[in-house]
This record gives structure tokens, C-alpha cells and sequence, in this order.
């Protein structure tokens, strides 16, 4: 409130790439391929390993198939996936900045493996600098 009166600051929430709904999908099917490697559903199928240090092993290969691909789908639901405007130069700091059609997806690389996000690309019509997208 500002001499009596009130304002409220409206925030438009960007597109996430992709549902939770679909991103949970994609999670869970990835999960139940490497669990079904460890621990078959069927009874006939036979279990791998018979020590402990060959079913953490088995356990590591899980974690490396599944976290991945939920921190690929957790970048994908987020709310500011994609931006719908460049925001502001980060080496001029103008606001004279495009949105690049090319999207890349570059492989981060994790303590677990490699995992695949999008990523948007600004260019700046002041100093011709290129950069990610600032936060709206």
C-alpha cells in the first residue's frame, strides 16, 4: 500500500516445456525399465548378483539411469522453461535483446550422468552479445 492505495504486481508465469503429468510419466517409465534389470517382476526371470557389493553396484546403475532423466523432466516442468521475451544484456545491460529461434539441447554433466536440458539463446541488438535468457 502506497498512500492508501493498493497495488498489486501481476507475474506471468512462462511455459513449462512439458506437463508434470507427462514428466512424471517419463520418470516413472525410465525407473521401472532400470528396476525391472534389477529386480524382474516376473519370479522366473533370476536375480543378478549374490553379495552386497555386486547389488550396490546394481544400485548405482539404477541411480544412473533414473536421476538423469528426473533432473531432465524437473528442468522441464519448470515455470520459466522458456521464456517468452530476452530480458536485459548482461554485458551492456540494454534491453534491446532478441529471443534466437535456435534452441540447443546441451548435455550437463552430473554426478550421476549425463542429462539433456533445453536451452534458449539471446542476442543483444546493442553490443551483438549471445547469452541465455535473464528471469522475467
Amino acid at each position: 500500500m502506497l498512500n492508501n492505495h493498493f497495488y498489486s504486481i501481476k507475474e506471468d508465469h512462462m511455459p513449462a516445456i512439458r506437463t508434470r503429468q507427462e514428466a512424471r510419466e517419463r520418470v516413472l517409465k525410465t525407473m521401472m525399465a532400470a528396476l525391472d534389470r534389477i529386480m524382474p517382476a516376473d519370479e522366473a526371470k533370476p536375480l543378478k548378483g549374490t553379495t552386497f557389493g555386486s547389488w550396490e553396484d546394481q544400485a548405482d546403475e539404477f541411480k544412473r539411469a533414473v536421476i538423469p532423466t528426473l533432473l531432465e523432466e524437473r528442468a522441464a516442468v519448470e515455470p520459466n522453461a522458456r521464456v517468452e521475451a530476452g530480458g536485459w544484456c548482461p554485458l551492456c545491460g540494454s534491453d534491446s535483446v532478441y529471443l534466437e529461434k535456435q534452441i540447443t539441447q546441451p548435455e550437463v554433466i552430473t554426478p550421476d550422468g549425463p542429462a539433456v536440458i533445453e536451452k534458449q539463446h539471446c542476442r543483444c541488438r546493442t553490443c551483438g552479445g549471445s547469452f541465455s535468457p535473464s528471469k522475467p
